[in-house]
């Protein structure tokens, strides 16, 4: 639906079988609505829109058709829900650091981005966490516009992954099980989980990883059917 807004990139608290939202990612337009997730310079364009530098759009994603266009949906605020995905996050970086422009199926471009990513670093004041736990990675998009794409790769799974784990550190309150469950299609990502398991680590935070289930769709699809079965 491209008039509706995507969750995503959420913190939830597990209340016996509820959950409660602790926070989310600051959400990023999605210009064209799912079609963005094929077409990852659009949530690239996203993000210049949001840095104040939508004049730059057209400019920079010349080679594609719809850029001008898509720069107008964007000032306009048209045709581009708000969405908080973790997925669109990565897609938004493989736009900025030209690794994919467009992905013949969804993930595509954030596994390329992930097979650049041999040496992953975090730089300290990329992200932001506010007083009501939404992670802002804006700082984080703006520093990839100045660096070539293995270098921007790094610095991205580095730094999410020390934001998240910061996030998840920043909610938790004195006398909290300092554990974590990880899910998610980004749970996928080998380098990301391998950094953050690490930076967890240091922050005397256990990271719990699924094992008898995937990651992404398949286990959210396989708990969705439990919590159905249990009933209310």
């Amino acid at each position: 639906d491209d008039g509706a807004s995507s969750w995503g990139g959420e913190l939830l608290l597990a209340e016996g079988r509820r959950c409660r939202r602790l926070g989310h990612f600051r959400p990023l337009k999605q210009p064209g609505g799912d079609r963005a997730a094929r077409e990852p310079w659009r949530m690239g364009a996203a993000v210049l829109h949001a840095l104040g530098r939508g004049d730059e759009i057209a400019c920079r994603y010349a080679g594609q058709p719809h850029a001008a266009g898509v720069a107008r949906m964007l000032a306009a605020g048209i045709q581009s829900p708000e969405t908080s995905s973790c997925g669109r996050a990565f897609d938004a970086a493989c736009g900025l650091l030209g690794v994919r422009a467009t992905a013949s199926f969804e993930g595509e471009a954030p596994m390329a981005l992930e097979a650049l990513a041999s040496d992953p670093v975090a730089q300290a004041g990329l992200w932001r966490i506010s007083d009501d736990g939404v992670l802002d990675l804006h700082p984080l998009y703006a520093a990839l516009l100045d660096c070539e794409s293995r270098e921007g790769a790094n610095l991205f799974h580095g730094s999410l992954a020390a934001a998240l784990a910061d996030w998840v550190d920043h909610a938790l309150a004195p006398g909290d099980e300092r554990r974590v469950a990880i899910g998610g299609g980004c749970a996928m990502n080998a380098v990301l989980v391998t950094r953050l398991k690490r930076e967890l680590a240091a922050r005397h935070i256990v990271a719990l990883l699924p094992a008898q289930a995937p990651a992404n769709d398949g286990g959210l699809a396989l708990g969705q059917a439990w919590v159905a079965a249990v009933g209310p």
